[in-house]
């Protein structure tokens, strides 16, 4: 064990004194979990608007108000003729446009049906609908508000609730992906890029030939680097929790306890990508190109994997973020314990020793 902290102190000073490493282990996660959880998000804000409103009467005018209000909405400018707007929305300035008719508030005292036309930019389809939905909504809110019981015909009012995320803000579904997105790449890089560099130098084969076990020697590479990304995951979290508003709902232990395991997952597969490298370069392509692909697309976050292809839900399954990804989103956001995620726990259990025992066996028999 005297040894084995030996070996383990080396790698601390190898990490500490590499720049790069250092840049990478906390330069990295910082940037990505402050820039991700501002940029990634599937709500739309302040969309340029514009009202073409031809009657200027009350009616019209409060609802402009009304969205005027919103903060999904920026209007461009208003009272704008239809061969202006249809310039405005080829040019991009705008993303939407309502009509308003000639004669709006008297249609809305005299008349049961109201026309009014929302026009979106249909070139980005998800937006485009999105804010329709929004333009509607609050159209809906204002004829709820202003209609009487003298002359309106009974309305249903939905009562909607919206659970552990009730304002929709977008950080709630990213901030979960992207911590498993960093530790990924963080510890699968970190490992494999060590080991491979040491190989280069022609170091591994004199640490291998000494009294010293090979295993332990791929262990004490493994440990500085679990225990730096446990204080990485403590300053994301910190990060998400009072820079991002996203809180922890559940056991703070609990979800550590599970980040622990899948940064042993991480660093299991680093250990695999180095029996497969023969360069640092290869060995960083490998684990940040090859590994964020599968991390983005078939993590859950970003796309919904029901909505995929069979085959590609079917393997997604190995991709170990998703597991941790649904971890991260029970334990943080809806509050739950251990018997909602022993599954997954498993899953990332069995990957790891998988992993590992794989890896091993691998690079022994290289060396050999």
């Amino acid at each position: 064990m005297k040894q084995f902290l030996v070996f383990v102190r080396k790698e601390f000073l190898h990490a500490f004194r590499d720049r790069k490493t250092l840049l990478i282990m906390f330069g990295l996660p910082i940037v990505q979990i402050i820039l991700f959880g501002f940029a990634l998000t599937n709500e739309v804000k302040n969309s340029k608007l514009v009202i073409v409103d031809p009657s200027r009467d009350e009616a019209s005018q409060a609802l402009t108000n009304r969205i005027r209000s919103s903060k999904y909405f920026d209007i461009y400018r208003e009272a704008m003729s239809y061969a202006e707007m249809e310039a405005a929305f080829r040019s991009g300035k705008i993303k939407a446009a309502i009509v308003f008719p000639q004669d709006f508030n008297e249609q809305w005292k005299h008349l049961n049906n109201v026309q009014l036309q929302l026009i979106t930019d249909g070139s980005d389809p998800n937006t485009g609908r999105t804010i329709q939905n929004y333009l509607t909504a609050i159209i809906n809110d204002f004829r709820n508000d202003r209609v009487n019981n003298g002359n309106a015909q009974v309305l249903i009012h939905p009562n909607i609730r919206m659970l552990y995320n009730p304002s929709l803000e977008g950080t709630m579904n990213f901030v979960p992906g992207v911590m498993a997105l960093v530790l990924l790449l963080v510890c699968t890089t970190l490992t494999a890029v060590s080991i491979v560099r040491e190989r280069e130098l022609g170091t591994m084969e004199i640490l291998l030939v000494s009294p010293f076990k090979p295993v332990y020697v791929l262990l004490s590479k493994a440990v500085p680097y679990f225990i730096l990304s446990m204080v990485n995951l403590s300053v994301i979290l910190l990060l998400g929790t009072y820079v991002l508003n996203v809180p922890v709902k559940g056991s703070v232990s609990l979800l550590l306890l599970a980040s622990a395991l899948f940064i042993l997952t991480c660093l299991s597969m680093g250990l695999l990508i180095s029996t497969l490298a023969k360069t640092q370069q290869t060995a960083m392509i490998i684990s940040m190109m090859g590994m964020m692909l599968p991390t983005v697309l078939l993590t859950g976050f970003m796309f919904p994997i029901e909505n995929m292809p069979v085959p590609l839900q079917v393997i997604s399954n190995i991709v170990p973020s998703r597991w941790y990804y649904l971890i991260t989103k029970d334990v943080m956001l809806k509050g739950l314990g251990f018997s909602a995620i022993w599954k997954e726990l498993l899953v990332l259990g069995g990957m790891t020793v998988f992993l590992l025992l794989f890896s091993l066996k691998k690079f022994n028999n290289r060396l050999s």
